[in-house]
Parts: C-alpha cells; sequence; structure tokens
C-alpha cells in the first residue's frame, strides 16, 4: 500500500493583512524594533523583505518582557532649592571589610542639595546612625544657625524606625523616602558615594598605605572635594555656597607623604635629642592629622613637609 503525499506551498502573506503581514516580520526579525525595519526598506539593503510600511500600532507582549527597562531620569535644569540644608540627601555604605582606624565600618554621607556640601561621619554600626544624625542637626543649628527643612533616604532600618520619626517630627523635619530598587531617585548621594569610593580607591593605591586607613582616606577626599568641586548651573564650589566666600587651597597636601612632625610634649627630650619625628600625612583636622611612625599612633601635629 502505497501513500501519495502532495505538499501545497501557499504564501502566507497573500492570506495575512499588511499590518499583520509586518507583524510577522517583526518576529521573524526576532523581535527588531519597527524603526530599523524601516530603515533596511528605505536603504535597500536587504533582498525579499516586503515593501511595507512597520507601524507599532499595539503592544508586542513578548518586546515587553523582554526588552522593558526602566526609564532613564532627566538631568535638572534648575536647583530645586534655594538655601543650604533646606534639602539633605543621606546615605550609608557599608559595611567595609576592613576595620578603620577608629573601629569603624560604615559611613554615613549627607549631602545638602543646595550647594552639594558634603559631610561624612563614620559608624562602627548602623544602630549608631539615629544618635549621629541627632548630633548633626544641633550641631548645624548652632555652628550654621541653620535648621534641616528635609532629609531624603532609602527605607532602610537605620533611617525608617520610631525614634528617627520621632525626633524629625519633634524638629519639623519632613522625612522623604524614595521607591524601593530605585536609586536614581537619591542620585545625588548615590553619585556622591561612587565619586568617594573611586578617589579613595585612587589616594590609598597610590600612597601604598594599608587599607585600615580608609575612614582617613574618605574624610581628606570629602574635604579637598568640598573645596574645589563646581555646583552644576550655580557655576561656584560648595564652599562658597555655604559660606559665602572662596576657599582658600593654598594648605592642600598629598595625602600619605612623609612629613616631619614636631615633638610638642608627647615624650620627655633631653639635650640633644631630634625634636620632630617622621610621620605620613592623614588628613585635615583642626591643623592636620598625621601618623608617628614610630609610636603608631594618631595625633595633630604642626607639620613641616618635605614639598609644598
Amino acid at each position: 500500500m502505497y501513500i501519495c503525499l502532495i505538499f501545497i506551498t501557499i504564501s502566507i502573506g497573500c492570506l495575512l493583512k499588511k499590518h499583520e503581514e509586518s507583524w510577522l516580520w517583526h518576529k521573524r526579525f526576532a523581535h527588531m524594533h519597527m524603526n530599523h525595519l524601516n530603515k533596511l526598506i528605505s536603504n535597500d539593503l536587504v533582498i525579499g523583505l516586503p515593501k511595507l510600511k512597520f507601524e507599532k500600532e499595539h503592544v508586542c507582549e513578548a518586546c515587553q518582557k523582554g526588552k522593558q527597562t526602566r526609564k532613564s531620569f532627566k538631568l535638572k535644569i534648575f536647583v530645586s532649592t534655594s538655601k543650604p540644608f533646606e534639602l539633605l540627601h543621606m546615605d550609608l555604605f557599608g559595611p567595609s571589610r576592613t576595620m578603620s582606624i577608629g573601629e569603624n565600618l560604615y559611613a554615613l554621607v549627607v549631602v545638602d542639595d543646595f550647594s552639594r556640601y558634603t559631610l561624612t561621619i563614620f559608624l562602627h554600626s548602623k544602630g549608631e546612625t539615629y544618635s549621629e544624625f541627632k548630633n548633626l542637626a544641633k550641631r548645624l543649628q548652632n555652628t550654621c544657625c541653620r535648621n534641616i527643612g528635609a532629609i531624603r533616604s532609602d527605607h532602610g532600618g537605620e533611617f525608617q524606625n520610631e525614634k528617627f520619626n520621632n525626633f524629625c517630627n519633634k524638629l519639623g523635619i519632613f522625612h522623604n523616602f524614595f521607591a524601593p530598587r530605585t536609586p536614581p531617585q537619591n542620585g545625588v548621594v548615590e553619585r556622591k558615594n561612587r565619586s568617594l569610593e573611586e578617589l579613595v580607591r585612587t589616594i590609598l593605591s597610590e600612597s601604598s598605605l594599608p587599607k585600615c586607613f580608609w575612614a582617613d582616606a574618605v574624610s581628606t577626599t570629602c574635604y579637598v572635594m568640598n573645596q574645589v568641586l563646581i555646583r552644576p548651573i550655580l557655576k561656584k564650589t560648595p564652599y562658597e555656597l555655604l559660606n559665602g566666600r572662596k576657599p582658600h587651597i593654598g594648605h592642600l597636601k598629598v595625602f600619605g607623604w612623609k612629613c616631619y612632625i614636631l615633638n610638642n610634649g608627647q615624650e620627655n627630650l633631653v639635650k640633644f635629642d631630634a625634636k620632630a619625628e617622621k610621620g605620613i600625612f592623614l588628613g585635615y583636622t583642626i591643623l592636620y592629622l598625621a601618623q608617628n611612625k614610630r609610636l603608631t599612633k594618631i595625633y595633630i601635629y604642626f607639620i613641616q613637609f618635605l614639598q609644598d
């Protein structure tokens, strides 16, 4: 018994409407964008593609599932705030795998929206965030005579808790949370974190200092950025926007440089002992912060540098 099979070739395009045929070609081209298909036709780059007008008159479900991305945030062309500390952006980065000299693992980064002036506070644990922010609010009020208007942070437990909420309500601070898994909404401080980490990684690599000095490097980098960065749109440095005068930067030194530390009473000197010790420059405090190599301790000193 023999079975005869007869194959009949039917052009599918003849049985479809034009818009249905265009979507068929969209699927044949692995769901390529319609605009690209139109370019192929208009520039006559392929053979066999019918002269159709590819339009996206409805949503392709497969494309939405496979290609959908988060919409990018547009850059602001205006300043949202009118004075310093009207809005503070806050974020916590860490824990660091290496404990700092001060036994800290976290860093609280606070950025003023108006001036972009940045403050860094180092913490041993996340639980210290509330007490440190409370001290910061009082310090700003006493030294700068300014009250905090609003703060913006994520929904982390260190920011969203009863103590934090009660303190903000008591001082009239509006606490604004951004949507979960949407870091661009807090992009000001997120970008600042990235800049700090990159620069700290760079200066630690150049100075060949151990990673336990990361907090000193962060503090130094933040200090320098406040002096020399340019605030977009306003075209001024954060220091000038906050203090009303241009910063003097002649005192800036290279992190990790060798320096001489005057012995001002830490040790008992006899008549012909050296009056200075070699040290390593670690940052700026009231004067300068340096490490005495021989004593392996960190002090505030008057320092004479090998180079200016």
